[in-house]
C-alpha cells in the first residue's frame, strides 16, 4: 500500500510507521502530482488549497486523504464519494487558536485596540479609551456551535456574557439555520464559526446585516464567502453594523485596493488565525498516526466527512 505524505512532517512520521507501508514524501506540487498517481493513502497539504485539491484529483485510486484543514469546499467531493473515498479533515487541530483568535476580535471591537494601536504609532496620548464596550452582560451569537463554536462561547461565558449557538439540529438550546436570522437584532457580536459549505454562501447579506444593531460587530473566523462584502462594505461605509473583525475574506489574499481594507471600523487579519500557535504538526501528525492505524485495521476512524454534507 502506497502513502503520499509531506516531507515537512517526515520526522514526525517516519519513526512511527508501521513496516510495509510504501511512502512517498512529497516536497512540491509537481513532486505530490506525480507521486499520488498510483496512490491508495495521500496528505499532501499545499500552501494553496487549489494546488492540494488539484493533485488530489490526480489520484485514481486513492482509498483515503487526509488533510490537515477543517474545511474541504476545494475538494470534488462528489468525485471522492463516486470513487469510494474516505476523507478526514483537521477538526479540533487549530480549534483552541481559532477560538482564542475569536474572542481576542471581539475584545479588540469593544476595546477599539486598533484605535489604541494606531494612536500608539502616532505617539499620540489620549485621555479618553476609543473603547469602552464591557463584555459583560453582552449577548453574542455563534453561527456554527461545532468544536470552534463551543469553545468560543466557553471563553465567552467566562467573560459575564451569554451566549447563543446555531446548529443544524437546533440541539441543547442552540438556534435551527431557520431560526437565528430574525433574531440577530438580539446580539452585540454576531460570530461566524460554520464550516463552508453551498448552503453558507452569502449566508449573511445586505437583509441581515440590516437586521443586525447598530452597535453590534461581525467576527468571521469561518470562511469569507458566508458573508456578501458588498453588502458588508456598504453597511460599515453607512455605519449600519459598529464594525468587523474579519480573519477570513474572499478572495485569499484579497487585493490591494479592495474598498475593504479602508471601510470604516473594519479589522482585517490575514487568515492568521489558525496559524497563531506551535502545535499544529504536532496534532496533525497524531490525528493522522492514530487514524492510520484505524484505517488498516479497519476501525472507525477520526474526522470522517460527510461527503454529501460537506463536513
Amino acid at each position: 500500500m502506497k502513502a503520499v505524505l509531506p516531507a515537512l512532517a517526515r520526522p514526525l512520521l517516519e519513526p512511527r510507521l508501521p513496516g510495509g507501508l510504501d511512502v512517498a514524501w512529497f516536497a512540491s506540487r509537481e513532486d505530490a502530482r506525480e507521486m499520488i498517481v498510483d496512490a491508495d493513502i495521500a496528505w499532501v497539504d499545499m500552501q494553496r488549497s487549489a494546488d492540494t485539491a488539484e493533485a488530489v484529483a490526480t489520484g485514481g485510486q486513492l482509498k483515503w486523504v487526509n488533510t490537515i484543514y477543517a474545511g474541504v469546499d476545494p475538494f470534488d467531493l462528489a468525485r471522492l464519494k463516486a470513487n469510494g473515498t474516505i476523507l478526514t479533515n483537521g477538526v479540533g487541530i487549530n480549534a483552541i487558536a481559532v477560538a482564542e483568535y475569536a474572542v481576542m476580535g471581539v475584545l479588540a471591537a469593544a476595546k477599539r485596540f486598533d484605535e489604541v494601536v494606531r494612536m500608539s504609532d502616532r505617539r499620540e496620548w489620549s485621555t479618553d479609551a476609543p473603547g469602552k464596550v464591557e463584555l459583560d452582560g453582552t449577548a453574542a451569537l455563534i453561527v456554527g456551535y461545532g468544536t470552534i463554536g463551543r469553545l468560543i462561547g466557553e471563553r465567552l461565558a467566562a467573560f459575564g456574557g451569554t451566549v447563543t449557538g446555531v446548529t443544524r439540529s437546533g440541539h441543547d438550546g442552540t438556534l435551527t439555520p431557520g431560526e437565528w436570522k430574525p433574531r440577530l437584532g438580539e446580539f452585540d457580536w454576531v460570530i461566524l464559526a460554520a464550516p463552508s459549505t453551498g448552503e453558507t454562501h452569502a449566508l449573511l447579506g445586505a437583509d441581515e446585516l440590516r437586521t443586525m444593531k447598530p452597535s453590534a460587530w461581525l467576527i468571521n473566523v469561518a470562511r469569507g464567502d458566508m458573508v456578501d462584502q458588498d453588502a458588508l462594505t456598504e453597511a460599515l461605509e453607512k455605519r449600519r453594523i459598529a464594525g468587523a473583525f474579519l480573519d477570513t475574506v474572499t478572495p485569499e489574499p484579497l487585493p490591494s485596493d479592495h474598498p475593504l481594507w479602508s471601510a470604516p471600523n473594519a479589522i482585517l487579519t490575514m487568515h492568521l488565525s489558525g496559524r497563531s500557535q506551535t502545535k499544529m504538526f504536532l496534532r496533525a501528525a497524531e490525528l493522522f498516526l492514530d487514524n492510520l492505524s484505524a484505517f488498516l485495521d479497519g476501525r472507525p476512524m477520526r474526522n470522517v466527512v460527510d461527503l454529501d454534507r460537506g463536513y
